[in-house]
């Protein structure tokens, strides 16, 4: 009976032990008022060291993210994965109420053997260097989905086109928002409809004169009759990224105000879902 004893004991100290393995850890910088993107990489999670026997590629996986001690993602980090077979991301954009230390803890499924892995992402949030960013301008891009502008190659190359409708000086990324968060809808399932992104951008250099012409009265008023809104300058965005020229929003921000945004130069029109759009 004692020898029973002793083995049972030891059993629950091993599991015990199991329990309180600690997940990898990666540490992450996102940056007050900056768009944050971390891939969530099948490579990171499969080659783990308790995982034994290697995964194939073509295993489906998807991802699990919450605040640590809390069911959900903080307010300001959203999750996104088109399909178990394309990775996911964490986004989003840290207000001055996040600064500090977050710790996300992310579950990764293999869809076929119901096996799991863990990481923890320990996001450090602090404020960002540099020139202020008092020039903000959103814009509504009808031909991607949010998963496609979230890499760093497509986010790199809208900023690139972007450059050549604005005054010289750096552009930075500051928020990426699908469209269906933001009231849009579902598209039909006709290929090469999609959901829409906002991507928000902002410079120290003020708005040029073909952006100000988008947003002025006149344009405004093309935009109610079902009309193209006035563009003084070649689009550099096209063909690549589809604007919606008449749902482009400029801000210019009071440095003086702690992060308040001044009137905005331009109203857009209300989210017409992009199933509707004929353009």
């Amino acid at each position: 009976m004692a020898a029973v004893l002793i083995w049972i004991s030891l059993l629950l100290g091993l599991l015990a032990g199991l329990g309180h393995t600690e997940a990898p850890q990666t540490t992450l910088h996102p940056l007050v008022g900056r768009v944050f993107v971390h891939t969530l990489d099948r490579e990171n999670f499969l080659h783990l060291p308790e995982l034994v026997v290697s995964v194939p590629a073509t295993v489906p996986i998807t991802y699990h993210a919450h605040l640590q001690g809390h069911p959900d993602l903080p307010r300001w980090l959203r999750y996104a994965q088109r399909s178990p077979h394309q990775p996911g991301f964490l986004y989003g954009t840290a207000t001055p109420a996040d600064r500090g230390r977050q710790v996300i803890e992310v579950t990764a499924y293999n869809r076929d053997s119901f096996d799991t892995t863990r990481q923890r992402l320990v996001l450090l949030i602090g404020d960002p260097e540099g020139p202020l960013l008092p020039y903000q301008a959103e814009f509504l891009v009808r031909s991607h989905d949010v998963e496609e502008v979230l890499p760093s190659t497509p986010a790199g190359r809208f900023l690139t086109a972007l450059g050549g409708l604005w005054e010289p000086g750096e552009l930075q990324l500051l928020n990426i928002t699908s469209a269906l968060d933001r009231g849009g809808r579902v598209p039909l399932p006709i290929e090469g409809r999609k959901e829409g992104v906002y991507i928000k951008v902002g410079s120290s250099s003020p708005f040029s004169t073909c952006l100000k012409m988008v947003a002025s009265p006149d344009s405004q008023a093309r935009c109610a009759q079902g009309q193209p809104p006035l563009l003084s300058c070649y689009d550099t965005l096209a063909p690549h990224f589809r604007v919606d020229w008449c749902n482009v929003l400029l801000v210019r921000r009071d440095p003086g105000s702690r992060g308040g945004d001044g009137p905005p130069l331009h109203h857009p029109r209300e989210y017409r879902g992009a199933a509707t759009d004929g353009s």
